[in-house]
């Protein structure tokens, strides 16, 4: 569908490349155990992963800071499971979950067997939201951080997706247009309408089984990709 136009293919990171969900569950029950936190990890998760969600909707909205989302997502979870834990305690939590996220690893089933047959190809390259300081450990931590060319974040950008600058960026950094570019992501408001808004074709990976839309092309395993290119 792509192949006789697309030069460029970017990749949102998490939740689509880097399974967030696992990684971040290993942390979680990782620091817990060391800071003697004594709530069952499946109820926690429960009311942690909706609430990371709409608290990095807020965040991409500029409606909150860095630290606001860091401290907010773990204080609003442990208030709704009515277990104290004291702020100071939340602070070092927070601190190092993201010191520790990213030395786990798991990528979503097909990650390196799409990255191998499209490296040849295309040039690829990365688009993320999420912190400057992690997403590189991410990558290279999974051992594929040599895949890719042009690493956006949005720290770097200033913006976050899906605001038009930061898919400008990377077609700038990667010295290439948006007709000649494909994006895929795993949030249709951020990585599909984001990019489309720009120019950029877009393929939608459905990692949350969310609802059916006709905005563009819908993938529920990253293997599917080789259909379209």
């Amino acid at each position: 569908m792509f192949k006789n136009v697309v030069t460029d293919v970017f990749f949102d990171l998490d939740h689509t490349l880097w399974d967030f969900e696992k990684n971040s569950a290993l942390t979680f029950e990782k620091i817990f155990q060391e800071n003697a936190i004594e709530v069952a990890l499946p109820d926690f998760l429960e009311v942690y992963i909706p609430a990371n969600f709409a608290f990095w909707k807020l965040y991409r909205e500029e409606k909150i800071s860095k630290e606001d989302l860091r401290y907010q997502r773990l204080k609003s979870v442990f208030d709704d499971l009515k277990y104290p834990v004291p702020d100071k305690t939340i602070n070092k939590l927070s601190d190092e979950y993201i010191r520790y996220l990213s030395s786990f690893n798991h990528l979503f089933p097909n990650v390196t067997e799409i990255l191998d047959y499209l490296k040849p190809k295309y040039k690829l390259h990365i688009i993320t939201n999420g912190f400057q300081e992690v997403q590189e450990k991410k990558l290279k931590n999974s051992n594929i951080y040599g895949y890719f060319d042009q690493i956006i974040d949005s720290e770097m950008a200033g913006v976050k997706k899906p605001d038009p600058f930061i898919f400008e960026l990377a077609l700038r950094r990667a010295e290439t247009r948006p007709e000649n570019s494909l994006m895929i992501g795993d949030n249709l408001e951020a990585d599909i309408l984001g990019a489309q808004a720009v120019g950029y074709h877009a393929l939608h990976f459905n990692a949350h089984q969310g609802p059916k839309h006709d905005f563009c092309e819908i993938i529920d395993d990253l293997h599917e990709i080789k259909t379209f290119l």
